[in-house]
């Protein structure tokens, strides 16, 4: 059994700034891509970051310069620094991982359980 757990979150103001996190555990062998996701109310779910175990980012252009994903092999965990926030950065924030999972022959792709981050002023 694979679980993520997300933490991090909240309310934001403009211009402020926010953190997340995604912890993985379980009996697994490694974990390959990571990537944040969010649904903004009434809209359908979206990329906003991804990394590859070797560390390469890539990031939707809403975010791009405000927003930085970073992970840690060691502890299984992936982090995303939110800065200069706006209010269309409101949404249920998920993070999800491609993870080998200890026995199996293919990756599985997995999700955290979602993060509400509110931007408001």
């Amino acid at each position: 059994q694979v679980q993520l757990v997300e933490s991090g979150g909240g309310m934001g103001q403009p211009g402020g700034s926010l953190r997340l996190s995604c912890t993985a555990s379980g009996n697994f062998i490694f974990i390959n891509d990571m990537g944040w996701y969010r649904q903004p109310p009434g809209k359908e779910r979206e990329l906003v970051a991804s990394i590859t175990r070797d560390g390469s980012a890539s990031y939707a252009d809403s975010v791009k310069g405000r927003f930085t994903i970073s992970r840690d092999n060691g502890k299984n965990t992936m982090n995303l620094q939110m800065s200069s926030l706006r209010h269309d950065d409101t949404a249920v924030y998920y993070c999800s991982m491609q993870i080998l999972v200890r026995y199996a022959t293919s990756l599985s792709h997995y999700w955290g359980q979602g993060t509400q981050v509110t931007v408001s002023s």
